[in-house]
């Protein structure tokens, strides 16, 4: 089993000569803020996780490579890699998420993981395949109130019109953490209304697009997912104090946590930062075999 991260480092000066050049506004959303974090998620993957085989990390350009990775363990792959000349360059996760299994060399099951959930404790392959099929966790929603849940409703309507169902009343919202992924359905789905999903690409977030939701919902509907959830607490770091953000990760209850970003000032940001960095310095001493 691999695992895929999707990583940005908005403090890149090149990524963000691109991204002004592509948009035309210097603006930059929290979405593409870095916290420093990415080498506690490695650490946590090779000491909570050790059945991963390889982990790939998904990048717009070279400058995006952190200077400590050591590229013999950690496996780059460039956005050009996978994603067709015609939809680059891209600033929108979502549509990145639709190329993941174009990685070459990537396994049939593999674990995708956003730049914010990190294993804090043990796990083993049957928290994520029990059975060889992908479990999460999914939801009913009737509303579609908000840019992601319309997002959400469309991935689980394409994912019915892949299989030949009809729309229905509710949609699918899968949990929010690491996803297990079968490469042969997402590329099932491309060969079902590839079309649809090329439609829906932008290069910054539109309610048009669809994300791996899609991929998700194919894998359940069709009957080759469960729905289980995974173990993992959630943290939006809107309310949080330093001091309860420190206690979930060098204390933690599940074996996945996820510190949702939100949009903050920088005094609050630097402070939740600070201990963010010293927490996860405790729990993860020791460089991984990802890190130089």
């Amino acid at each position: 089993m691999d695992a895929v991260i999707a990583y940005v480092d908005g403090n890149d000066p090149l990524w963000q000569q691109d991204y002004r050049a592509a948009n035309r506004q210097a603006a930059l959303s929290k979405r593409y803020r870095d916290w420093g974090t990415l080498p506690f998620l490695l650490r946590g993957i090779q000491r909570h996780m050790p059945f991963i085989e390889r982990v790939f990390l998904v990048v717009s350009r070279e400058s995006q490579v952190p200077a400590w990775a050591d590229r013999s363990h950690l496996r780059v792959v460039l956005h050009a890699d996978i994603i067709p000349p015609a939809f680059l360059p891209t600033f929108n996760s979502t549509t990145i998420e639709l190329f993941l299994h174009r990685i070459p060399g990537l396994s049939e099951q593999y674990l995708y993981f956003n730049d914010d959930i990190f294993p804090v404790r043990d796990a083993a392959p049957d928290d994520f395949f029990p059975d060889g099929k992908p479990a999460i966790g999914f939801a009913r929603h009737l509303l579609a109130l908000n840019l992601y849940k319309r997002q959400t409703r469309k991935s689980d309507r394409l994912a019915r019109e892949a299989l030949g169902l009809r729309p229905g009343l509710f949609f699918l919202r899968p949990q929010h953490s690491c996803t297990p992924m079968l490469r042969s359905a997402c590329e099932a789905v491309f060969d079902r209304v590839g079309p649809q999903i090329l439609a829906s690409l932008s290069p910054l977030r539109e309610p048009f697009n669809v994300n791996q939701y899609l991929f998700l919902d194919y894998q359940y509907l069709s009957g080759r997912g469960l729905s289980r959830r995974i173990s993992k607490r959630h943290i939006s770091l809107a309310a949080v104090t330093p001091e309860r953000l420190t206690q979930a990760i060098v204390s933690p209850e599940r074996k996945l946590v996820c510190l949702n970003d939100v949009e903050m000032g920088p005094e609050r940001f630097q402070a939740l930062r600070t201990a963010m960095l010293e927490a996860f310095s405790l729990h993860f001493p020791e460089k991984s075999i990802y890190e130089r």
